[in-house]
């Protein structure tokens, strides 16, 4: 009977080993998760979503891969359109960034983001206000001073996104038309700058680092509400931390980008915490924070109610700012 009871007392004892450590989730990926990029390769989405491919394999934090898919097609509404019809499909996953707004908007074509399934806010990305450094805009002053004589040239990616949004509404604080040039993509842009094909760009700190970095560029502002909490020196006398924000510095206009992740709709809220954990456990890396810390991100993380708020709050401002630059279709 001894041998019985030890035998019980074993199996309870590993029970409650078992109920120590947790239920194991409910679901998990059973084939590889399709990540698909509503924009081209190289640009900050690509970058995120192929550094959350790397760093997810790299800590075996899904037994299945991810495999990143470009669907940059009508300014990523090919990709978008995509995840829309997939419905209920928990093998597919999308980063978004104003684009989740902007193309609707510009194009009409026929998605919202109502139509997708909230994970989680990653990150929100910071624009900068940037100039050749041989120019003599040394302020924002300066800047809003040459911006208010006329005849400045603002390089942007894409027409009717971000950029041109920005530029529209920097065109309205200080009241006068400069000439928007778009190209490709980020890294385009900062070229542009560099090669002083044109007066200013407004660049995510990623994009334009590097050029920062060689002396090519200057950084005058960032479009929040904050400065970005990063001390560490990035040239020989400035650090993130050390931009002040437009609007401190007299130039009324703020804007952040946000970098989601949503899915199909009709997924299972067992399917949305799985992600959601899985990302959690992403922010946790050493790796994350150098990378945040690199691209200067503001790390914001939301899911659940707060997300959807965000969300509505940031369409509701993405429509207005539209509006008033006549960018919605008709």
């Amino acid at each position: 009977r001894n041998v019985f009871r030890r035998a019980a007392l074993a199996a309870a004892l590993a029970a409650g080993v078992f109920a120590a450590q947790g239920p194991a989730h409910a679901w998990e990926p059973t084939k590889p998760v399709e990540f698909v990029v509503p924009a081209g390769t190289g640009g900050g989405a690509d970058q995120m979503a192929r550094f959350l491919q790397g760093v997810v394999a790299k800590h075996n934090l899904m037994k299945q891969p991810f495999v990143v898919v470009n669907k940059s097609g009508g300014a990523g509404a090919e990709g978008f359109l995509e995840v829309k019809g997939a419905k209920g499909d928990p093998h597919k996953i999308i980063i978004t960034l104003s684009n989740l707004f902007t193309t609707p908007l510009a194009t009409g074509v026929p998605f919202n983001w109502k139509d997708l399934t909230p994970v989680a806010m990653l990150a929100l990305d910071e624009f900068v206000l940037w100039v050749n450094a041989e120019k003599p805009y040394k302020t924002v002053k300066d800047y809003v001073d040459a911006a208010k004589a006329g005849g400045l040239k603002m390089a942007g990616t894409g027409s009717k996104q971000e950029d041109q949004i920005i530029t529209v509404a920097l065109e309205k604080t200080v009241g006068k038309k400069m000439t928007y040039v778009p190209f490709k993509g980020g890294g385009d842009v900062a070229v542009q700058l560099v090669g002083k094909h044109v007066d200013s760009t407004v660049n995510n700190p990623i994009e334009a680092i590097a050029h920062w970095r060689s002396g090519a560029l200057r950084p005058l502002c960032v479009f929040d509400a904050k400065p970005m909490p990063y001390p560490t020196k990035v040239t020989a006398t400035m650090s993130w931390q050390d931009i002040p924000t437009c609007k401190s510095a007299g130039l009324d206009v703020e804007y952040v980008m946000l970098r989601g992740i949503f899915m199909p709709a009709g997924v299972g809220q067992d399917v949305v915490d799985f992600y959601i954990d899985l990302f959690k456990k992403v922010r946790e890396l050493p790796e994350w924070k150098k990378y945040t810390e690199d691209a200067a991100f503001n790390t914001t993380f939301m899911t659940g109610k707060d997300y959807v708020e965000w969300v509505t709050k940031a369409e509701a401002t993405h429509r207005q700012l539209m509006q008033e630059a006549g960018f919605l279709a008709k």
